[in-house]
């Protein structure tokens, strides 16, 4: 397969290669997932495919740059949301997922609301390797100068995360501490590694590594487990800004359990893949 038309879109540097699989059919190899993913190729953090759907405006397949599949991706469901409100010129999407229906809509310009369902703290739903205290799994971080932070807050968003609250992000080496932790035996599935830092109660500054791609400008479902992580520890707001390198996405998870995630997203980007 040669020069393959695809979409290029980012959501807050989160960024994406996006395949339409309704009109032709398009089957790529893990190891062409990879390749294509690649920085030094066209490079993104997820491949995405939209697939045909009766009930929904379309159906989701998310695939992260090792070429693993995963059940959710927040920002790439705003993006491809924004893609197809913009085909359909309308304002409200539905999307189907591996972690439930995802319903989107457009605020203003590239301003993408979506609910992202709700959160799940069963440990064999996580998952978890054992039952254990998903409020803090006490693990052990340390700062650059050396200081143990005991923590991680652990939960599901349709992907596994553990959230490890800190004073100061810049006194830790995501680079180092994300793959540790990624790969750490609690966690059967790999997990998303989120260094989060409360600046008040309606706004949280964070660093993540993604599982299967490693430091990321920014992750969705991250945001959005972050934000419940701290309002169960009441150290934020049920509704706050989370804040990436490249932007704010807003998080309001509901008292009907729902989290809706608000942010930005590119404008979309055509683009030819060669296989």
């Amino acid at each position: 397969m040669n020069n393959i038309e695809a979409y290029k879109m980012d959501g807050l540097g989160n960024d994406f290669i996006i395949f339409d699989n309704r009109k032709k059919l398009i089957s790529l190899t893990k190891n062409q997932i990879i390749k294509i993913s690649d920085r030094s190729n066209i490079g993104c953090d997820q491949v995405i495919f939209i697939e045909q759907d009766e009930a929904n405006n379309a159906s989701l397949k998310f695939y992260n740059s090792d070429g693993g599949e995963i059940s959710a991706c927040g920002n790439g469901s705003r993006c491809v949301a924004y893609l197809l409100m913009k085909e359909n010129k309308n304002k409200k999407i539905s999307l189907k997922t591996k972690s439930g229906i995802l319903t989107a809509e457009l605020n203003n310009n590239n301003l993408v609301s979506i609910n992202m369902g709700q959160p799940n703290f069963e440990w064999d739903k996580i998952p978890l390797s054992k039952k254990m205290n998903n409020n803090n799994l006490e693990i052990k971080i340390n700062s650059n100068d050396g200081k143990e932070v005991k923590g991680g807050f652990s939960l599901s968003v349709g992907n596994p995360h553990v959230i490890f609250f800190v004073n100061d992000l810049e006194k830790f080496d995501l680079q180092k501490i994300g793959p540790k932790i990624e790969n750490h035996s609690y966690f059967p599935e790999k997990c998303n590694v989120t260094l989060a830092s409360v600046k008040n109660k309606k706004h949280v500054k964070v660093k993540v590594w993604e599982r299967g791609v490693g430091l990321t400008k920014a992750c969705g479902t991250a945001a959005c487990a972050t934000a419940v992580s701290g309002a169960i520890l009441k150290i934020n707001e049920r509704l706050v800004d989370i804040e990436f390198p490249e932007g704010i996405l807003n998080i309001d998870w509901k008292n009907d359990n729902n989290i809706y995630m608000t942010g930005n997203v590119s404008e979309v980007k055509k683009i030819l893949v060669n296989i």
